[in-house]
């Protein structure tokens, strides 16, 4: 039995066979041809390209009843490839000039636009690289007139172990016939761990070694809520796993019969459960798992994918639809968040050293106020078909507050100058993920609607640790002292100024942590809609009481491993 870890990319456990797909690389010759046979050549590359975009074209329409318009919409970069005009004429050019076989040709034009990406700054464009690889593989099967079997054709569960699966790799698998993925590259935000959260598979990916490590017909778990991948797993371990697939099946059975109740303690306190989006095509799955509202729509998402930047009216009818369907819940968006580890080409955002400490957030915003006014003029528009609510992220202190408000102030302006209506009482409020506007929380409450904790960078700068340096990983700890040190001070503050306090990072959507952060007295819970019904669950089992006290006991600890230990002992001695 051998443990591989790698990371979690999609929750979930699968116990099955493994299937070994090789890297696909073709073994192209490189044979010269006379002048006589070039227009043939041309032929059987311009119909390997139709072919090729009938085939993304035909996924794309099979995919779409099983997925989120977001995700079919991934190919539509791979169609771009297509239609590359550069990249098609280089290739012809070539053909004719060096007179050789247009396989051949291709395959080196493909590499030197790989080798380009490659070398880019920008992560958007690195990004891209992806789609290059997996449009040009699609081609190049077809001018060597290659089959190739589909993962969709599988009809026994397996688990597919591979070096890395392209986004349509991973959208062609059947449901039914694919438990897992397991891979050797890859992370959280790659398109197709994406795409296998929207299909529900379990995800493992970044495993180094994995496709040495295993062959074709070893048994496997594979645990995508831990990122584990057991090898030829002993009796033991598939007792283990077997047992919690079961619990796991029960269990959310049960959190699913709380959804669409109210979330109200023993004690009748109400507390809010809100969720996280950042597509709008989110919404039916956040009202089909009893969300409340969406505490956090994240509009920096809205810019990717693109090569120009989204128009006012675009925003507009985005958050209008939300707006409208999740009327009379709140909507609570958050303005632009670029910078960090979200890069957007089309505004030319330079390098930096550290991202994270750099211009990003409410800082890019301010330095460019055209690109924010229209933003929250069209925040303001769609504010009268709905419960919306804006927050800026990324506040430090109390001036940078006073100068998003101003801006706000003259959107407001040239909107009554046009006679556009808006809800002139929409709330406005600052997220709290920096120290600095931790430790000033009550002078931001004289001035802020409310507050919004933004729990994942409020600990990135307050413990130093880059949450995406595996090295330093280990010093990431949301129970740390010092981090519920902060929350404590910035709910109390808040109240003190008497506006209300969410959550909206990840510590809201973890139930151990969230009975602590109940006891504190936050007031919104926001998080990924699949959890949300185990949150409901989970405050309809206890009483405020109860929470205050574990909070308080939570307190008096000295490190973040003895809170953790101590409130998954609490949630499971609440939960039975």
């Amino acid at each position: 039995m051998t443990e591989l870890k790698g990371i979690a990319a999609a929750n979930g456990i699968s116990i099955g066979v493994a299937y070994k797909l090789g890297k696909e690389d073709f073994i192209v010759p490189k044979e010269g041809i006379i002048e006589s046979q070039i227009p043939l050549q041309i032929q059987i590359f311009e119909e390997a390209l139709i072919k090729t975009r009938r085939e993304i074209i035909e996924l794309q329409k099979r995919i779409s009843s099983d997925m989120g318009k977001d995700e079919v919409q991934i190919f539509d970069a791979h169609l771009l490839v297509l239609e590359d005009r550069m990249l098609i004429e280089e290739v012809i050019s070539r053909l004719k000039k060096d007179k050789l076989n247009v396989a051949f040709i291709f395959q080196e034009v493909l590499k030197k636009y790989v080798s380009v990406f490659a070398k880019i700054e920008d992560e958007y464009l690195k990004e891209r690289i992806s789609d290059i690889n997996d449009v040009g593989k699609r081609t190049l099967r077809n001018i060597l007139g290659k089959e190739k079997k589909g993962l969709s054709e599988f009809k026994d569960k397996v688990i597919i172990v591979a070096h890395d699966l392209s986004p349509s790799d991973t959208a062609a698998m059947h449901k039914k016939g694919v438990g897992a993925f397991v891979t050797d590259v890859g992370g959280k935000t790659s398109h197709t761990a994406i795409m296998a959260k929207s299909l529900e598979i379990p995800a493992v990916v970044g495993v180094e070694g994995a496709t040495a490590a295993i062959n074709s017909g070893d048994m496997l778990i594979v645990d995508g809520s831990l990122g584990i991948v057991i090898v030829n797993p002993d009796k033991k371990a598939l007792d283990l796993y077997h047992t919690a697939e079961e619990e796991s099946r029960g269990v959310t059975q049960r959190f699913l019969s709380a959804k669409d109740l109210p979330a109200i303690t023993i004690d009748g306190v109400k507390v809010e459960i809100n969720a996280n989006i950042e597509f709008p095509d989110e919404v039916p799955a956040v009202k089909l798992h009893g969300g409340e509202g969406i505490g956090l729509y994240r509009t920096e998402f809205f810019y990717m994918n693109r090569k120009d930047s989204p128009t006012e009216d675009e925003h507009y009818l985005a958050y209008k639809y939300v707006a409208q369907e999740m009327s009379p819940y709140p909507v609570i968006i958050r303005t632009l968040d670029l910078g960090g580890d979200k890069f957007l080409s089309q505004f030319k955002i330079p390098y930096e050293m550290q991202p994270f400490l750099g211009w990003r957030a409410i800082r890019f915003c301010l330095a460019r106020p055209e690109i924010f006014k229209l933003q929250l003029r069209a925040i303001l528009r769609a504010s009268i078909h709905g419960n919306l609510k804006l927050m800026y992220p990324m506040i430090s202190g109390i001036e940078e507050l006073r100068q998003a408000n101003k801006i706000l102030g003259e959107a407001r302006e040239e909107l009554r100058a046009k006679g556009v209506p808006f809800d002139e009482d929409i709330q406005v409020g600052a997220m709290i993920e920096v120290p600095s506007a931790a430790l000033t929380a009550d002078i931001l409450a004289k001035e802020a609607d409310f507050f919004s904790i933004g729990s994942n960078d409020l600990i990135q700068y307050s413990l130093a640790v880059d949450r995406a340096n595996e090295k330093v990983a280990y010093l990431y700890e949301p129970a740390h002292p010092a981090v519920l040190r902060l929350i404590k001070g910035v709910i109390d503050s808040a109240h003190q100024g008497d506006i209300n306090v969410g959550m909206c990072g990840e510590m809201a959507g973890e139930p151990s942590l969230a009975l602590i952060l109940l006891g504190l007295g936050l007031d919104e819970f926001s998080m990924p809609p699949q959890v949300i019904p185990e949150l409901k669950y989970l405050i309809r089992s206890l009483t405020l009481k109860q929470a205050k006290e574990i909070a308080e006991e939570a307190l008096k600890l000295s490190t973040g491993k003895e809170v953790e230990d101590y409130a998954q002992a609490k949630l499971k001695e609440i939960l039975k």
